[in-house]
């Protein structure tokens, strides 16, 4: 995973980490608000957790696909790829050009 993608994760981890801790250090705390507060905040990470996976299943799944088709057809991939990469280095090359002038 790049390093983005892993802070992220990471972050939401521990967010998720802290909602259930909160929840458990409210347990013993009375009071109708604190209960729903507590309801919305356990049925938002059951939610986050059952988004999250269905996610991860889209993400696995697209990288599936994409293999195939690799494996497929591995000179288109090749010439997307090439076509791809000379595209960028043309915008990139002509980007630095104005600046200089």
């Amino acid at each position: 995973m790049n390093n983005p993608t892993q802070a992220i994760t990471n972050d939401l981890g521990t967010l998720a980490e802290d909602a259930r801790a909160l929840l458990t250090a409210t347990s013993d705390v009375a009071g109708e608000k604190v209960g729903e507060a507590r309801k919305r905040l356990a049925a938002a990470l059951d939610s986050a957790k059952q988004i999250g996976g269905r996610v991860r299943d889209q993400a696995i799944a697209g990288a599936k696909v994409a293999d195939q088709t690799v494996r497929e057809n591995p000179y288109q991939a090749i010439a997307i790829g090439v076509g791809v990469g000379a595209l960028v280095g043309y915008l990139i090359a002509r980007r630095c050009n104005c600046s200089r002038e």
